[in-house]
């Protein structure tokens, strides 16, 4: 009797010449910045033109530099500051502003406070040199107890300033098909493919991986997601909404750890080429060997999976399978191992999107 490809235990907790800007790029900074086509591209060719100025500039002011930015819609000034009131620039779009205190110095405030990170409170989880105000800046949501760490670390306070945030930075992942997930903290599987289902991202994988209302942490034991919706047997497949930590992307793990582009989700015929990524045995290939087929594992019969030649073992459930750029299915189980070889059953995408009305994340 075939088995599933169960979920595996997890571990403990572990300058010159400028090429043409691509017309994405051109578009996205347009959007963004609220500036037109024409000024998006002045500004590339700005920013590129004052990076060698600026180079020369450090140089010449030597201790007495400060910093410097680029300001406008088309970045066409570039500001200098330094400590040295005698300064004189004569390039075009070069302005000098003299300042009190030399980047040395901000700079070796900035150590200072780094290498008190660990007794910083939670409430402070930010500082950073400030150029225009020629001062570091501690962010944070409580303004006395960043006062308190900024003395207790030993920097210059009076190179330092607080200012009330209320940011609470975060990490951010991808969620990559073939990539380890953990179900409840104990069983692991694998990311099937990316997914949305309107606003919500997520991803499927096999239905014998989790119940809904299960939590998820990803590859690296960081919370992920919950189960939104899980069938098995009958059917093996299952979906998770993930949390704003992590983005949904269009990739699969390929071999060596690359990743191969989803664009689509056209059915493979028998016979054709197929492979597959699990986060126990890696990147494997084989063929289609029947379509519409019923396979009894211990729990249950589940039908109309595809049938291939593709090794799997425990951990790779709920993997991806893709032949070419195409999404294929997820890994239900089989029989064998990647050794000696062996039989594996997919549950195909298209029935998983039009169970849950999802969406699949496509390049």
């Amino acid at each position: 009797m075939a088995a599933p490809a169960v979920a595996d235990r997890a571990p403990a907790a572990a300058t010159g010449t400028t090429a043409a800007p691509a017309p994405t790029m051109i578009d996205a900074m347009s959007r963004d910045l609220g500036i037109t086509r024409e000024q998006a591209e002045s500004r590339l060719l700005n920013e590129a033109r004052f990076t060698g100025v600026e180079a020369k500039v450090r140089d010449q002011l030597g201790g007495s530099y400060a910093g410097s930015w680029l300001s406008g819609p088309t970045s066409s000034t570039l500001t200098v500051a330094t400590t040295d009131a005698a300064t004189a620039i004569s390039t075009p779009g070069v302005q000098t502003k003299v300042v009190s205190h030399s980047l040395a110095s901000l700079d070796a405030t900035m150590v200072t406070l780094d290498k008190a990170a660990a007794s910083a409170p939670k409430s402070t989880p930010e500082w950073y040199v400030d150029l225009q105000s020629n001062s570091v800046v501690v962010l944070s949501s409580q303004p006395a107890e960043a006062t308190s760490f900024i003395a207790a670390s030993g920097a210059d306070t009076s190179l330092v300033r607080v200012e009330l945030s209320g940011e609470q930075p975060r990490t951010l992942y991808d969620v990559r098909g073939g990539d380890a997930y953990y179900i409840n903290s104990s069983a692991r599987c694998s990311i099937g493919f990316a997914v949305r289902r309107g606003s919500t991202p997520g991803f499927v994988s096999a239905g014998h991986c989790g119940r809904a209302g299960n939590s998820t942490a990803g590859y690296n034991q960081v919370a992920q997601g919950t189960f939104q919706g899980s069938s098995f047997p009958g059917n093996d497949y299952s979906w998770v909404a993930v949390n704003s930590n992590w983005t949904p992307r269009p990739w699969v793990k390929g071999s060596g750890g690359g990743n191969v582009t989803v664009t689509g989700s056209a059915v493979a015929g028998v016979g054709s080429s197929i492979c597959r990524s699990g986060s126990t045995t890696g990147w494997h290939c084989g063929t289609v060997q029947q379509r519409n087929t019923s396979v009894t594992y211990s729990q249950g019969t589940v039908s109309q999976v595809t049938r291939t030649n593709v090794c799997a073992e425990p951990g790779d459930s709920g993997g991806s399978f893709i032949s070419g750029s195409q999404a294929q299915g997820v890994t239900s189980g089989g029989s064998g191992n990647c050794s000696s070889g062996g039989t594996t059953f997919f549950q195909p995408v298209p029935e998983i999107l039009s169970a849950y009305g999802l969406t699949l994340v496509t390049g």
